[in-house]
Protein backbone atom coordinates (compact mmCIF):
# COMPACT_ATOMS: atom_id res chain seq x y z
CA UNK A 1 0.00 0.00 0.00
CA UNK A 2 1.39 3.73 -1.04
CA UNK A 3 0.77 5.01 2.51
CA UNK A 4 2.18 2.54 4.47
CA UNK A 5 5.86 3.32 6.04
CA UNK A 6 7.95 0.68 5.85
CA UNK A 7 9.86 0.32 9.32
CA UNK A 8 12.22 -2.28 10.99
CA UNK A 9 10.70 -5.06 13.10
CA UNK A 10 13.78 -4.72 15.45
CA UNK A 11 11.80 -4.63 18.75
CA UNK A 12 12.31 -0.82 20.38
CA UNK A 13 12.87 -2.23 23.90
CA UNK A 14 15.65 -1.44 26.26
CA UNK A 15 17.48 -4.15 27.89
CA UNK A 16 16.38 -2.62 31.31
CA UNK A 17 12.85 -2.31 30.38
CA UNK A 18 13.06 -5.97 29.68
CA UNK A 19 14.86 -6.55 33.23
CA UNK A 20 11.79 -4.99 34.74
CA UNK A 21 9.24 -6.92 33.25
CA UNK A 22 11.25 -9.91 33.83
CA UNK A 23 11.35 -8.97 37.43
CA UNK A 24 7.76 -7.77 38.03
CA UNK A 25 6.40 -11.21 35.84
CA UNK A 26 7.85 -13.45 38.47
CA UNK A 27 6.58 -10.92 41.26
CA UNK A 28 3.23 -11.66 39.62
CA UNK A 29 3.60 -15.54 39.63
CA UNK A 30 4.41 -14.92 43.33
CA UNK A 31 1.28 -13.26 44.12
CA UNK A 32 -0.69 -15.97 42.21
CA UNK A 33 0.97 -18.77 44.26
CA UNK A 34 0.81 -17.32 47.78
CA UNK A 35 -3.25 -16.33 47.15
CA UNK A 36 -6.08 -18.66 47.23
CA UNK A 37 -8.63 -18.69 44.37
CA UNK A 38 -11.08 -16.12 44.19
CA UNK A 39 -14.85 -18.21 43.52
CA UNK A 40 -14.78 -17.09 39.49
CA UNK A 41 -11.19 -18.90 39.43
CA UNK A 42 -12.58 -21.45 40.69
CA UNK A 43 -15.53 -21.80 38.63
CA UNK A 44 -13.52 -21.61 35.69
CA UNK A 45 -10.99 -24.36 36.90
CA UNK A 46 -13.91 -26.83 36.99
CA UNK A 47 -14.88 -25.36 33.37
CA UNK A 48 -11.37 -26.90 32.12
CA UNK A 49 -11.89 -30.32 34.07
CA UNK A 50 -14.99 -30.71 31.52
CA UNK A 51 -13.53 -28.94 28.76
CA UNK A 52 -16.19 -27.95 25.84
CA UNK A 53 -16.59 -25.73 22.82
CA UNK A 54 -18.67 -23.39 24.89
CA UNK A 55 -20.33 -22.83 28.51
CA UNK A 56 -23.57 -20.97 29.48
CA UNK A 57 -21.41 -18.18 30.92
CA UNK A 58 -19.40 -16.91 28.05
CA UNK A 59 -16.58 -18.26 25.51
CA UNK A 60 -14.65 -21.25 26.99
CA UNK A 61 -10.86 -20.00 26.32
CA UNK A 62 -10.18 -19.46 29.74
CA UNK A 63 -10.77 -23.33 30.38
CA UNK A 64 -8.36 -24.22 27.71
CA UNK A 65 -5.84 -21.93 29.43
CA UNK A 66 -6.11 -23.39 32.93
CA UNK A 67 -6.08 -26.99 31.47
CA UNK A 68 -2.81 -25.91 30.21
CA UNK A 69 -1.31 -24.15 32.95
CA UNK A 70 -2.30 -26.93 35.11
CA UNK A 71 -0.85 -29.54 33.13
CA UNK A 72 2.52 -27.45 33.01
CA UNK A 73 2.71 -26.58 36.46
CA UNK A 74 0.04 -28.75 38.42
CA UNK A 75 -3.36 -28.56 40.06
CA UNK A 76 -2.86 -25.77 42.47
CA UNK A 77 -3.06 -21.53 42.04
CA UNK A 78 0.23 -21.92 40.26
CA UNK A 79 -0.80 -24.03 37.68
CA UNK A 80 -4.77 -22.45 37.21
CA UNK A 81 -2.85 -19.13 36.83
CA UNK A 82 0.47 -19.49 35.03
CA UNK A 83 -0.72 -18.15 31.76
CA UNK A 84 -1.60 -14.86 33.15
CA UNK A 85 1.28 -13.39 34.14
CA UNK A 86 3.11 -14.94 31.05
CA UNK A 87 0.40 -13.14 28.85
CA UNK A 88 0.48 -9.83 30.70
CA UNK A 89 4.40 -9.65 29.70
CA UNK A 90 4.09 -10.89 26.38
CA UNK A 91 1.18 -8.34 25.96
CA UNK A 92 3.28 -5.74 27.09
CA UNK A 93 5.99 -6.31 24.22
CA UNK A 94 3.32 -6.45 21.92
CA UNK A 95 2.21 -3.37 22.88
CA UNK A 96 5.57 -1.54 22.27
CA UNK A 97 5.71 -2.63 19.10
CA UNK A 98 2.24 -1.64 18.67
CA UNK A 99 2.48 1.93 19.87
CA UNK A 100 5.78 2.31 17.26
CA UNK A 101 3.66 1.51 14.23
CA UNK A 102 0.56 3.62 14.90
CA UNK A 103 2.40 6.31 16.15
CA UNK A 104 5.68 6.48 15.23
CA UNK A 105 6.17 10.31 15.71
CA UNK A 106 5.88 9.62 19.00
CA UNK A 107 9.27 8.75 20.24
CA UNK A 108 8.87 6.21 22.86
CA UNK A 109 5.21 5.80 23.05
CA UNK A 110 5.66 2.09 23.48
CA UNK A 111 7.84 2.44 26.35
CA UNK A 112 5.19 4.53 28.16
CA UNK A 113 2.41 2.64 27.14
CA UNK A 114 3.82 -0.40 28.38
CA UNK A 115 4.13 1.05 31.29
CA UNK A 116 1.22 2.74 32.01
CA UNK A 117 -1.16 -0.35 31.42
CA UNK A 118 1.23 -2.31 33.90
CA UNK A 119 0.90 0.63 36.34
CA UNK A 120 -2.86 -0.03 36.43
CA UNK A 121 -4.79 -1.45 38.67
CA UNK A 122 -6.62 -3.77 36.35
CA UNK A 123 -3.53 -4.57 34.15
CA UNK A 124 -1.87 -5.83 37.83
CA UNK A 125 -4.27 -7.25 39.68
CA UNK A 126 -5.87 -8.69 36.44
CA UNK A 127 -2.63 -10.44 35.56
CA UNK A 128 -2.80 -12.87 38.64
CA UNK A 129 -6.00 -14.06 38.80
CA UNK A 130 -7.30 -16.32 35.74
CA UNK A 131 -10.80 -14.99 34.32
CA UNK A 132 -11.68 -14.51 30.95
CA UNK A 133 -10.47 -11.14 30.66
CA UNK A 134 -7.15 -12.44 30.56
CA UNK A 135 -6.99 -14.42 27.45
CA UNK A 136 -9.33 -11.68 25.85
CA UNK A 137 -6.96 -8.97 26.71
CA UNK A 138 -4.03 -10.94 25.43
CA UNK A 139 -5.32 -11.60 22.32
CA UNK A 140 -6.66 -7.94 21.64
CA UNK A 141 -3.50 -7.02 22.03
CA UNK A 142 -2.24 -9.22 19.54
CA UNK A 143 -5.14 -7.86 16.96
CA UNK A 144 -3.37 -4.39 17.60
CA UNK A 145 -0.18 -5.70 17.52
CA UNK A 146 -0.92 -7.32 13.70
CA UNK A 147 -2.84 -4.42 13.13
CA UNK A 148 -0.01 -2.09 13.64
CA UNK A 149 2.30 -4.17 11.10
CA UNK A 150 0.17 -3.98 8.39
CA UNK A 151 0.21 -0.37 8.86
CA UNK A 152 3.63 0.05 9.18
CA UNK A 153 4.44 -2.23 6.09
CA UNK A 154 1.88 -2.49 4.02
CA UNK A 155 2.00 -6.19 3.91
CA UNK A 156 -1.21 -7.76 3.52
CA UNK A 157 -0.52 -11.19 5.43
CA UNK A 158 -0.93 -9.36 8.13
CA UNK A 159 -4.55 -9.72 8.22
CA UNK A 160 -4.39 -12.92 8.60
CA UNK A 161 -2.97 -12.67 12.12
CA UNK A 162 -5.40 -10.05 12.78
CA UNK A 163 -8.01 -12.67 12.17
CA UNK A 164 -6.70 -15.07 14.11
CA UNK A 165 -6.53 -12.87 17.25
CA UNK A 166 -9.69 -11.62 16.93
CA UNK A 167 -11.22 -15.21 16.49
CA UNK A 168 -9.43 -16.18 19.10
CA UNK A 169 -10.99 -12.87 21.47
CA UNK A 170 -14.25 -13.85 21.00
CA UNK A 171 -13.32 -17.65 22.12
CA UNK A 172 -12.38 -15.88 24.67
CA UNK A 173 -15.17 -13.17 25.58
CA UNK A 174 -18.26 -12.14 23.55
CA UNK A 175 -16.78 -8.19 24.19
CA UNK A 176 -13.66 -9.71 21.44
CA UNK A 177 -16.31 -8.07 19.43
CA UNK A 178 -15.80 -4.94 19.23
CA UNK A 179 -12.43 -5.79 18.14
CA UNK A 180 -14.04 -6.09 14.85
CA UNK A 181 -16.29 -3.29 15.07
CA UNK A 182 -13.52 -1.22 15.78
CA UNK A 183 -11.34 -2.48 12.56
CA UNK A 184 -14.59 -2.67 10.28
CA UNK A 185 -15.07 1.22 10.96
CA UNK A 186 -11.59 1.62 10.32
CA UNK A 187 -11.85 0.08 7.11
CA UNK A 188 -14.70 2.16 6.04
CA UNK A 189 -13.63 5.25 7.43
CA UNK A 190 -10.09 5.99 6.02
CA UNK A 191 -8.82 5.25 2.48
CA UNK A 192 -5.98 2.81 3.49
CA UNK A 193 -8.61 0.99 4.85
CA UNK A 194 -11.09 1.68 2.14
CA UNK A 195 -8.32 0.45 -0.48
CA UNK A 196 -7.63 -2.50 1.48
CA UNK A 197 -11.56 -3.23 1.22
CA UNK A 198 -10.73 -4.07 -2.76
CA UNK A 199 -8.13 -7.04 -1.61
CA UNK A 200 -8.52 -10.26 -0.60
CA UNK A 201 -6.41 -9.82 2.54
CA UNK A 202 -9.16 -8.70 4.60
CA UNK A 203 -11.42 -11.64 3.57
CA UNK A 204 -9.52 -13.74 4.30
CA UNK A 205 -9.10 -12.68 7.71
CA UNK A 206 -12.29 -12.54 8.50
CA UNK A 207 -12.74 -16.02 7.37
CA UNK A 208 -10.25 -17.08 9.69
CA UNK A 209 -12.07 -15.28 12.51
CA UNK A 210 -15.46 -17.03 11.64
CA UNK A 211 -13.74 -19.94 11.26
CA UNK A 212 -11.69 -19.72 14.78
CA UNK A 213 -15.50 -18.65 16.43
CA UNK A 214 -17.56 -21.58 14.85
CA UNK A 215 -17.14 -24.05 17.49
CA UNK A 216 -18.36 -22.05 20.06
CA UNK A 217 -21.40 -20.56 17.41
CA UNK A 218 -22.01 -24.09 17.23
CA UNK A 219 -21.94 -25.40 20.63
CA UNK A 220 -24.43 -22.71 21.21
CA UNK A 221 -26.37 -23.87 18.21
CA UNK A 222 -26.70 -27.01 19.92
CA UNK A 223 -27.96 -25.98 23.19
CA UNK A 224 -30.68 -23.47 21.93
CA UNK A 225 -28.34 -20.35 21.90
CA UNK A 226 -28.14 -20.36 25.72
CA UNK A 227 -24.63 -18.18 26.70
CA UNK A 228 -25.76 -15.84 23.36
CA UNK A 229 -28.51 -15.21 24.97
CA UNK A 230 -27.52 -14.93 28.55
CA UNK A 231 -25.34 -12.24 27.59
CA UNK A 232 -27.24 -10.65 24.97
CA UNK A 233 -30.00 -9.95 27.83
CA UNK A 234 -27.88 -7.70 29.55
CA UNK A 235 -28.88 -5.15 26.78
CA UNK A 236 -32.20 -5.58 27.69
CA UNK A 237 -31.77 -4.49 31.50
CA UNK A 238 -32.78 -1.14 32.02
CA UNK A 239 -33.34 0.96 35.07
CA UNK A 240 -33.14 4.88 33.73
CA UNK A 241 -33.76 6.08 37.22
CA UNK A 242 -30.52 4.92 38.19
CA UNK A 243 -28.45 6.42 35.43
CA UNK A 244 -26.88 9.06 37.11
CA UNK A 245 -25.95 6.68 39.63
CA UNK A 246 -24.43 3.95 37.33
CA UNK A 247 -22.54 6.34 34.98
CA UNK A 248 -20.69 7.90 38.41
CA UNK A 249 -20.19 4.48 39.48
CA UNK A 250 -18.70 3.62 35.66
CA UNK A 251 -16.56 6.62 35.37
CA UNK A 252 -15.25 6.51 39.46
CA UNK A 253 -14.93 2.97 39.18
CA UNK A 254 -12.51 3.50 35.88
CA UNK A 255 -10.40 6.09 37.89
CA UNK A 256 -9.26 4.01 40.11
CA UNK A 257 -8.74 0.96 37.83
CA UNK A 258 -7.04 3.02 35.77
CA UNK A 259 -5.52 4.73 39.03
CA UNK A 260 -6.25 8.27 38.80
CA UNK A 261 -3.16 10.28 37.04
CA UNK A 262 -2.91 7.86 34.65
CA UNK A 263 -6.80 7.57 33.74
CA UNK A 264 -6.08 11.78 33.43
CA UNK A 265 -3.44 10.71 30.69
CA UNK A 266 -5.75 8.26 29.12
CA UNK A 267 -8.65 10.71 28.93
CA UNK A 268 -6.39 13.70 27.59
CA UNK A 269 -4.44 11.36 24.97
CA UNK A 270 -7.54 9.55 23.94
CA UNK A 271 -9.28 12.78 23.02
CA UNK A 272 -5.54 14.24 21.54
CA UNK A 273 -5.78 11.23 19.25
CA UNK A 274 -9.26 11.86 18.24
CA UNK A 275 -8.31 15.36 17.18
CA UNK A 276 -5.96 13.65 15.10
CA UNK A 277 -7.88 11.48 13.33
CA UNK A 278 -10.57 13.59 12.54
CA UNK A 279 -8.81 16.41 10.85
CA UNK A 280 -5.76 14.47 9.46
CA UNK A 281 -7.41 11.03 8.96
CA UNK A 282 -4.28 9.27 10.02
CA UNK A 283 -4.54 5.74 10.05
CA UNK A 284 -2.77 4.79 13.51
CA UNK A 285 -4.51 7.40 15.24
CA UNK A 286 -7.89 6.46 13.77
CA UNK A 287 -7.72 2.96 14.61
CA UNK A 288 -6.13 3.77 18.34
CA UNK A 289 -9.20 5.87 18.59
CA UNK A 290 -12.07 3.53 17.25
CA UNK A 291 -10.54 0.67 19.40
CA UNK A 292 -10.94 2.92 22.70
CA UNK A 293 -13.92 5.07 21.77
CA UNK A 294 -16.24 2.67 20.24
CA UNK A 295 -15.85 0.28 23.70
CA UNK A 296 -15.99 3.55 25.96
CA UNK A 297 -19.32 4.71 24.24
CA UNK A 298 -21.18 1.81 24.35
CA UNK A 299 -20.23 1.09 28.16
CA UNK A 300 -21.70 4.84 28.79
CA UNK A 301 -24.84 3.97 26.86
CA UNK A 302 -25.16 0.48 28.81
CA UNK A 303 -25.18 2.39 32.35
CA UNK A 304 -28.26 4.59 31.37
CA UNK A 305 -29.86 1.95 32.23
CA UNK A 306 -27.65 -0.66 34.31
CA UNK A 307 -24.19 -1.28 35.91
CA UNK A 308 -20.93 -1.80 34.24
CA UNK A 309 -18.93 -4.43 36.07
CA UNK A 310 -15.53 -2.67 36.65
CA UNK A 311 -13.52 -5.14 34.33
CA UNK A 312 -15.77 -4.95 31.00
CA UNK A 313 -14.33 -1.60 30.00
CA UNK A 314 -10.54 -3.90 30.06
CA UNK A 315 -10.12 -4.03 26.04
CA UNK A 316 -9.88 -0.12 25.75
CA UNK A 317 -6.95 -0.73 28.07
CA UNK A 318 -3.79 -0.73 25.45
CA UNK A 319 -5.46 1.56 23.07
CA UNK A 320 -5.86 4.11 25.84
CA UNK A 321 -2.71 3.65 27.22
CA UNK A 322 -0.88 4.09 23.87
CA UNK A 323 -2.79 7.49 23.59
CA UNK A 324 -2.19 8.30 27.02
CA UNK A 325 1.67 7.98 25.94
CA UNK A 326 1.50 10.40 22.67
CA UNK A 327 1.12 13.78 24.95
CA UNK A 328 4.55 14.52 24.69
CA UNK A 329 4.96 18.46 25.86
CA UNK A 330 7.44 19.23 28.64
CA UNK A 331 4.21 19.11 31.51
CA UNK A 332 3.02 15.98 30.29
CA UNK A 333 6.13 14.03 30.25
CA UNK A 334 7.25 15.20 33.73
CA UNK A 335 3.76 13.49 35.17
CA UNK A 336 4.53 10.00 33.68
CA UNK A 337 6.88 8.83 36.27
CA UNK A 338 4.64 9.72 39.03
CA UNK A 339 1.48 8.40 37.46
CA UNK A 340 3.14 4.99 36.99
CA UNK A 341 4.55 4.95 40.43
CA UNK A 342 1.43 5.75 41.93
CA UNK A 343 0.06 3.07 40.36
CA UNK A 344 2.42 0.52 41.17
CA UNK A 345 2.36 1.80 44.24
CA UNK A 346 -1.08 0.93 44.65
CA UNK A 347 -1.17 -2.59 43.29
CA UNK A 348 1.31 -3.10 45.34
CA UNK A 349 -0.67 -2.57 48.27
CA UNK A 350 -3.28 -4.81 46.86
CA UNK A 351 -0.93 -7.47 46.54
CA UNK A 352 0.48 -7.64 49.72
CA UNK A 353 -2.73 -7.38 51.36
CA UNK A 354 -3.91 -10.30 48.99
CA UNK A 355 -1.22 -12.02 50.48
CA UNK A 356 -0.57 -10.84 54.50
CA UNK A 357 -4.05 -8.52 55.13
CA UNK A 358 -1.45 -6.16 57.31
CA UNK A 359 -4.36 -3.84 57.17
CA UNK A 360 -7.51 -5.06 58.92
CA UNK A 361 -10.49 -3.78 56.46
CA UNK A 362 -13.93 -4.94 56.47
CA UNK A 363 -15.15 -7.00 53.90
CA UNK A 364 -16.90 -3.89 52.20
CA UNK A 365 -13.96 -1.96 51.54
CA UNK A 366 -11.75 -4.79 51.10
CA UNK A 367 -12.16 -6.80 47.64
CA UNK A 368 -9.19 -9.27 48.73
CA UNK A 369 -11.15 -9.98 51.75
CA UNK A 370 -14.36 -10.46 49.98
CA UNK A 371 -13.15 -12.49 47.00
CA UNK A 372 -9.92 -14.29 48.36
CA UNK A 373 -9.55 -14.06 52.15
CA UNK A 374 -9.64 -17.37 54.07
CA UNK A 375 -11.18 -19.64 51.80
CA UNK A 376 -8.31 -22.85 52.67
CA UNK A 377 -8.85 -22.28 56.40
CA UNK A 378 -12.86 -22.05 56.00
CA UNK A 379 -13.11 -25.30 53.91
CA UNK A 380 -10.60 -27.09 56.11
CA UNK A 381 -13.25 -26.49 58.78
CA UNK A 382 -16.15 -27.64 56.38
CA UNK A 383 -14.25 -30.96 55.99
CA UNK A 384 -13.57 -32.04 59.76
CA UNK A 385 -17.36 -31.03 60.10
CA UNK A 386 -18.28 -33.76 57.51
CA UNK A 387 -16.10 -36.06 58.34
CA UNK A 388 -17.20 -35.75 62.24
CA UNK A 389 -21.22 -36.18 60.43
CA UNK A 390 -19.84 -38.99 58.15
CA UNK A 391 -21.02 -36.56 55.27
CA UNK A 392 -20.68 -38.16 51.99
CA UNK A 393 -21.77 -35.26 50.51
CA UNK A 394 -21.72 -31.48 50.35
CA UNK A 395 -24.26 -29.42 48.76
CA UNK A 396 -24.92 -25.95 48.09
CA UNK A 397 -26.60 -23.75 45.55
CA UNK A 398 -24.43 -20.85 44.96
CA UNK A 399 -21.66 -21.95 42.04
CA UNK A 400 -18.70 -20.07 43.66
CA UNK A 401 -19.10 -21.61 47.02
CA UNK A 402 -19.27 -25.19 44.97
CA UNK A 403 -16.06 -24.71 42.74
CA UNK A 404 -14.29 -23.27 46.15
CA UNK A 405 -15.24 -26.41 47.99
CA UNK A 406 -14.29 -28.77 44.95
CA UNK A 407 -10.96 -27.50 44.27
CA UNK A 408 -9.84 -27.16 47.80
CA UNK A 409 -11.41 -30.54 49.30
CA UNK A 410 -11.57 -34.11 48.79
CA UNK A 411 -15.34 -34.85 49.74
CA UNK A 412 -17.97 -35.37 47.34
CA UNK A 413 -19.47 -31.96 45.67
CA UNK A 414 -22.62 -30.95 44.62
CA UNK A 415 -23.45 -28.10 42.61
CA UNK A 416 -27.12 -27.41 42.77
CA UNK A 417 -29.29 -25.58 39.97
CA UNK A 418 -29.72 -25.66 36.31
CA UNK A 419 -26.20 -23.91 35.30
CA UNK A 420 -24.87 -27.80 35.91
CA UNK A 421 -27.02 -28.73 33.66
CA UNK A 422 -24.70 -27.32 30.65
CA UNK A 423 -21.88 -29.11 31.61
CA UNK A 424 -20.89 -33.03 30.83
CA UNK A 425 -20.95 -33.94 34.74
CA UNK A 426 -22.79 -36.62 36.08
CA UNK A 427 -26.60 -35.72 37.53
CA UNK A 428 -26.49 -35.57 41.44
CA UNK A 429 -29.69 -37.04 42.58
CA UNK A 430 -29.58 -40.75 41.14
CA UNK A 431 -25.83 -41.19 42.68
CA UNK A 432 -26.85 -39.72 46.41
CA UNK A 433 -30.47 -40.79 46.76
CA UNK A 434 -30.81 -41.82 50.19
CA UNK A 435 -27.17 -40.70 51.81
CA UNK A 436 -26.70 -38.49 54.33
CA UNK A 437 -24.64 -35.19 53.60
CA UNK A 438 -24.36 -31.58 54.17
CA UNK A 439 -25.82 -28.85 52.89
CA UNK A 440 -23.62 -25.19 53.15
CA UNK A 441 -26.02 -21.86 52.70
CA UNK A 442 -25.53 -18.31 53.20
CA UNK A 443 -26.98 -17.11 56.44
CA UNK A 444 -30.04 -15.30 55.48
CA UNK A 445 -30.32 -17.61 52.63
CA UNK A 446 -33.26 -19.80 52.41
CA UNK A 447 -32.92 -23.56 54.56
CA UNK A 448 -32.95 -26.57 52.13
CA UNK A 449 -35.94 -27.15 49.90
CA UNK A 450 -37.74 -29.87 52.12
CA UNK A 451 -39.17 -31.59 48.80
CA UNK A 452 -35.60 -31.69 47.56
CA UNK A 453 -34.19 -32.87 51.46
CA UNK A 454 -34.76 -34.48 54.51
CA UNK A 455 -33.80 -31.76 56.74
CA UNK A 456 -32.19 -33.51 59.60
CA UNK A 457 -30.41 -30.67 61.51
CA UNK A 458 -28.66 -27.71 61.94
CA UNK A 459 -25.09 -28.00 62.25
CA UNK A 460 -24.25 -24.41 62.55
CA UNK A 461 -22.64 -21.69 61.98
CA UNK A 462 -19.15 -21.34 59.97
CA UNK A 463 -17.19 -18.14 59.46
CA UNK A 464 -14.96 -17.01 56.46
CA UNK A 465 -12.34 -14.97 58.08
CA UNK A 466 -9.14 -14.20 57.45
CA UNK A 467 -6.96 -13.04 60.68
CA UNK A 468 -10.12 -12.17 62.19
CA UNK A 469 -11.57 -10.42 60.01
CA UNK A 470 -15.50 -12.07 58.90
CA UNK A 471 -15.67 -12.04 54.86
CA UNK A 472 -18.94 -14.20 55.02
CA UNK A 473 -21.55 -16.17 57.12
CA UNK A 474 -22.10 -19.46 56.60
CA UNK A 475 -25.13 -21.79 57.82
CA UNK A 476 -24.50 -25.97 57.96
CA UNK A 477 -27.13 -28.14 57.65
CA UNK A 478 -27.09 -31.91 58.05
CA UNK A 479 -29.73 -33.09 55.22
CA UNK A 480 -30.98 -36.47 53.01
CA UNK A 481 -31.29 -36.72 49.57
CA UNK A 482 -34.85 -37.01 48.96
CA UNK A 483 -35.43 -35.71 44.89
CA UNK A 484 -32.88 -33.72 43.50
CA UNK A 485 -33.90 -32.76 39.99
CA UNK A 486 -31.10 -30.35 39.07
CA UNK A 487 -27.71 -31.05 40.69
CA UNK A 488 -25.01 -32.51 39.37
CA UNK A 489 -21.40 -33.70 40.92
CA UNK A 490 -18.11 -31.41 40.06
CA UNK A 491 -15.00 -32.87 39.88
CA UNK A 492 -12.29 -33.49 42.27
CA UNK A 493 -9.10 -31.78 42.30
CA UNK A 494 -6.71 -34.09 41.30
Amino acid sequence: MAEAVSRGSRLPLAPLALVALVLLTALRLAVAVASSLAPDEAYYWVWSRVLQPGYLDDSPMVAFWIRFGTWLAGPGPLGVRLLGPLAAAAGSLLLVRAAADLVPESRQAGLVAALFINATLLFGAGSVVMTPDTPLLFFWTLGLFAMGRLVATGDGRWWLLAGLAAGLALDSKYTGLFFLAAVGLWLLTTDLGRRWLARPEPWLGLAITALAFAPVVAWNASHGWVSFLKQGGRVGDWHPWDALRFETELVLGQAGLFTPLIFIFAVAGTAHLARAAWWERAPGPTLLSFLTLLPAAIFIQHALGDRVQGNWPAVLYPSAVIAAATLGTARWRSWRLPASTFGFALTAIVYLQAIAAPIPLPARIDPTLRQLGGWRAFVSEIETVARHEGAGFIATANYGDASELAFLQPIKVIGLGTRWTWFRLPAAGPRIAGQTGMFLTRAGDSAPDPTAWVVLAQLGRVVRARHGVPAEIFVLYRVRARKLSAGAILPARP
